[in-house]
């Protein structure tokens, strides 16, 4: 027991329920007590604590009585005390936010706060604070005290073993590393209690309650944390986990499913449904039906028969097809649940309107078509892509013919390449059949100048069986029948002999074949591309080549340059030749920028095949992997002259700066390819001494030294 400090002990303020409204008003103004006590007939019988909000609300409203009366409590529930406080008066003080101190003739004396008593308990001896010890340890549920910061301040024995925890541990450590940090931020920003939250602390499942600790301003000063030790709670809650994700996948199922689900017991009464229902079927709210018997609604005329009670009566899966009111077919499967003593617990009814299943599997084909489609559209568009990759140029003049090229790949006219031998003719052919609408269809090349005259016609419009001596008995078919719908590529046009030039212009005309040793033509879809490395307006006028036939041919014409004309491509076509051969043969050959620089210097009359050639020739006799310029131009000036390699400048600069830099380069390659300066003035076709000090300048101009 321990004594009350008799300086703590407040005065009793208090005003008779029928005071008048003068000395109600002037008692509440002139109050400095938190707590006003009203009394009935010299009795205390109610009390109302005086925080902010009820003296706004007892000001603005004038100080009625009536006012302070919805907020007063009964005076039963507080305790009365004597100058000591027994252990037992303890448990009731903290229940309440004061209590009455009582004279010896048991009148009320004044009143001492909860908090009070509280101070004044732990002002005394070691003997009292162990009551309060006691106190926390007599509680068989877990108790941990926080203040404002979170903090654990005070917890009991009970608490820690539940956590499996010891104090040194868990004293004046944040709570959030033991309990949910959602939940705490909860309790102390909105001052709510929040009960029964199933927690894992430590590998142990509990149960926990979170209280906060207001203060009379209502801020949340702290919370105190209940725990209880709930026998299996893991096990249960690993249940209770297992259920609801079982309960999620059964949701999702049966969501998932194209099918109205029915859940119906064995009285006939409709328990639960899926999301997915028949419209215009029902005609009310399944929600509306939960509980009730679906068996009414047959007798109600809404469908017939009803499989429900078919399957009642027969105790087995049962499939029928209902017809509604409106004339449309439901296909309703009801399947029977069993318990264990094989008596019926569920039907299981699936219903589809099969009214629509015409209308679906039309949709369907369609889709499919569409599908299809896009895929046939998908793949001509990586194919086209892949194609593109392929071709190797970056000059203006091929990006300009490349435009044109996607242009004419819309449409089936006819297209002569005109260019020099190895330019690329047959790549633009194949480019117009990749890039146009003939892409699925055949590509067919026949080159007009390697296959003997007496065989050409044949090959190109077939023949019929028994057409000459040696022919196939069954005839064969030509080039024109084989390549219908797609494009016949005629390489070398210029070498077609007249006679068959003839009949050529038929087909273009009339875009009809009719084979050697047959009178029927037969119809084809054919689109020419032809190609030719002569001048054919020149044949023409010799007389070599039909006019007609030449203005048949030249309906869309495209002229090549050859790759002198485009020297922006030709490092771009030896990166890429080097490239395959290294992949080809596992090599690593590379060219240095002065090999490039004699590469792009030469005529290269052979076009690109040549520099293919040469390419291939330079990394099968090559000694190291850097291919230099002096290796190079040994190959280069064989068979040539040097007369033919003209420098070609591809963008305008000043002649002087032109000038100087074609210089140059002729005498660092003269010097790299001859090694003595008299040499390679008689190379240059200058005196040794102009050789001499123009190559010492260049040396000097890039800090290089080299003995002459």
């Amino acid at each position: 027991m321990f004594s009350v400090a008799k300086e703590k002990i407040k005065p009793i303020i208090s005003v008779a329920v029928d005071e008048s409204k003068e000395v109600f008003r002037s008692t509440l103004r002139n109050l400095k007590e938190p707590f006003i006590f009203l009394k009935k007939q010299d009795q205390l019988f109610a009390y109302a604590a005086l925080n902010k909000q009820l003296q706004m609300k007892l000001e603005k409203e004038g100080y009625l009585q009536e006012i302070l009366l919805e907020y007063t409590k009964p005076i039963e529930s507080i305790c009365s005390l004597s100058g000591h406080i027994s252990f037992t008066d303890l448990f009731q003080i903290i229940g309440e936010p004061f209590a009455l101190i009582k004279s010896e003739d048991g009148s009320s004396q004044g009143y001492i706060s909860r908090e009070d008593v509280l101070a004044e308990l732990f002002k005394q001896e070691n003997k009292s604070v162990d009551l309060l010890k006691i106190l926390l340890t007599s509680i068989p549920m877990g108790i941990f005290v926080l203040d404002r910061e979170k903090q654990i301040i005070n917890c009991n024995e009970s608490g820690l073993k539940m956590i499996r925890s010891s104090a040194d541990k868990v004293l004046n450590s944040s709570a959030e590393k033991i309990f949910s940090v959602d939940h705490l931020n909860n309790v102390f920003s909105t001052g709510k209690t929040m009960l029964n939250h199933l927690e894992f602390t430590n590998g142990v499942g509990v149960l926990v309650d979170y209280s906060p600790i207001v203060g009379y301003d209502h801020r949340v000063e702290g919370a105190v944390i209940v725990v209880q030790d709930l026998p299996m709670v893991e096990e249960m809650a690993m249940e209770i986990e297992y259920i609801k994700d079982l309960n999620k996948d059964l949701n999702a199922i049966l969501s998932s499913i194209y099918d109205e689900i029915l859940v119906v017991n064995a009285k006939g009464e409709l328990i639960r449904y899926s999301e997915n229902i028949i419209q215009d079927f029902w005609h009310v709210d399944l929600q509306e039906l939960i509980g009730k018997n679906v068996l009414e609604l047959e007798d109600q005329g809404l469908f017939t028969p009803s499989v429900t009670r078919l399957v009642i009566e027969k105790k087995k899966k049962v499939s029928v097809v209902q017809e509604t009111k409106s004339g449309r077919k439901i296909l309703a499967v009801g399947n029977p649940v069993f318990n264990e003593k094989n008596e019926l617990d569920r039907i299981i009814v699936a219903s589809r309107d099969i009214t629509e299943t015409t209308k679906l599997k039309s949709e369907l084909q369609e889709m499919k078509k569409i599908s299809e489609q896009y895929k046939k559209e998908l793949d001509n568009f990586k194919s086209k892509d892949r194609f593109l990759k392929k071709l190797i140029y970056c000059s203006p003049k091929m990006e300009k013919i490349m435009s044109q090229v996607q242009k004419i790949a819309e449409f089936s006219s006819t297209v002569l390449l005109n260019g020099e031998s190895g330019v690329g003719k047959e790549v633009i052919a194949q480019a117009i059949h990749h890039l146009g609408g003939r892409s699925h269809k055949p590509f067919l090349k026949l080159n007009c100048g390697a296959i003997p005259e007496n065989l050409l016609e044949s090959e190109l419009f077939g023949y019929a069986k028994g057409a000459f001596t040696g022919a196939d008995k069954n005839g064969k078919d030509g080039y024109f029948k084989q390549a219908d719908g797609g494009i016949l590529f005629l390489d070398e046009i210029g070498e077609m002999p007249m006679h068959l030039q003839v009949k050529l212009l038929r087909v273009l005309q009339e875009q009809e074949v009719i084979p050697v040793g047959s009178t029927t033509p037969f119809k084809i879809n054919v689109q020419i591309i032809a190609a030719t490395n002569k001048k054919l307006a020149k044949m023409v006028e010799e007389g070599t080549f039909r006019e007609d036939l030449y203005y048949r041919l030249n309906v869309i014409p495209i002229q090549i340059p050859p790759l002198r004309e485009r020297t922006e491509d030709i490092s771009l076509l030896a990166f890429h030749f080097l490239q395959q051969l290294n992949e080809k043969y596992n090599r690593n050959y590379h060219l240095t920028p002065d090999a490039v620089n004699v590469l792009e210097f030469y005529s290269w009359p052979g076009n690109v095949r040549e520099l293919q050639n040469i390419i291939e020739r330079l990394v099968v006799t090559a000694d190291h992997p850097a291919i230099d310029a002096e290796f190079v131009s040994q190959f280069l000036s064989l068979g040539y002259e040097n007369k033919k390699m003209k420098p070609v400048i591809t963008r305008v600069i000043p002649l002087q700066e032109a000038i100087d830099h074609v210089e140059e380069q002729l005498i660092m390659m003269a010097m790299k390819q001859y090694k003595t300066t008299t040499k390679a003035a008689k190379a240059l076709g200058i005196s040794q001494s102009s050789v001499s000090r123009k190559y010492q300048k260049i040396l000097n101009d890039k800090n290089m030294t080299v003995e002459i």
